[in-house]
C-alpha cells in the first residue's frame, strides 16, 4: 500500500470503528510514522472534494463514502500480492491452517467479522509473511486459492483484523463476481453506522 493509503485507513478507522471525528494532521503523522508533508499530500484531494473539513484545531471526516470511494479507486490490491498458491483443501480447512499472526482479508475477513457469508467463495486472502504461508502451503500448479498480501507495519495497530474501510477497498478491487455481494453487504453495514 502507498503511504497516503495509511492516512485514509486511519481517518476511516477513527470515524467508523472509534466513532471519533476530529483529529490533527500532526497526530496522524506521529501515529503513522509519516512526515507531515505526506499527510498533507494525502489530505489535499479530500479537501478539494469536500470529504474532510479543516477546523481550527484539527480536521473532521465530513463524507465517509467519498473517502472510501476515493481510496478504493486508488487501491491496487494486485501490487500487494507477495505469494499465491493452490490447495485442494476446502476454504474452511485452509482458513483453519492459516498461521495465527496472519490477518484475514476479503471474504474470510467478512465472514469472521460479521458471522455471515453473502455468497460462497473459493479464495482465502490474508495479510501475512509470505515465507510463513509458503512453509504451510508450498507452491502448487493450478488456479490460486490462497493469496498472501503484504502486511504493512501500521496494520498491527488495529488488532488482528482488517478495518472496515480496508475490507471495503480490498473487496472493491477483487475480480470475482461474488466480491460484489460482499461489498453490497458491507456497504449496508457501513450505512447503518453512519445513519
Amino acid at each position: 500500500m502507498k503511504k497516503i493509503e495509511l492516512v485514509y485507513r486511519q481517518l476511516l478507522f477513527s470515524r467508523l470503528e472509534k466513532k471519533t471525528g476530529v483529529m490533527t494532521q500532526a497526530a496522524l503523522a506521529r501515529d503513522l510514522h509519516l512526515s507531515l508533508s505526506t499527510v498533507n499530500l494525502a489530505l489535499e484531494p479530500l479537501r478539494r472534494m469536500n470529504a474532510i473539513g479543516v477546523l481550527q484545531r484539527g480536521l473532521v471526516v465530513k463524507d465517509v463514502k467519498k473517502v472510501l470511494y476515493y481510496w478504493a479507486s486508488l487501491r491496487n490490491i494486485d501490487k500487494d500480492i507477495i505469494y499465491q498458491t493452490r490447495s485442494d483443501g476446502s476454504v474452511k480447512k485452509i482458513e483453519s491452517e492459516i498461521p495465527s499472526r496472519a490477518i484475514f482479508a476479503a471474504f474470510s475477513a467478512y465472514k469472521f467479522t460479521y458471522k455471515d457469508v453473502p455468497a460462497d467463495y473459493s479464495e482465502v486472502y490474508v495479510y501475512a509473511d509470505g515465507n510463513e504461508i509458503r512453509r504451510r502451503f508450498p507452491p502448487r500448479a493450478g488456479p490460486s486459492n490462497i493469496i498472501v498480501l503484504k502486511k504493512d507495519e501500521a496494520m498491527g495497530r488495529y488488532g488482528n483484523k482488517v478495518t472496515q474501510a480496508q475490507l471495503f477497498v480490498d473487496l472493491w478491487n477483487l475480480k470475482q463476481w461474488y466480491a460484489k455481494e460482499y461489498l453490497l453487504a458491507l456497504e449496508r453495514r457501513i450505512d447503518g453506522i453512519l445513519a
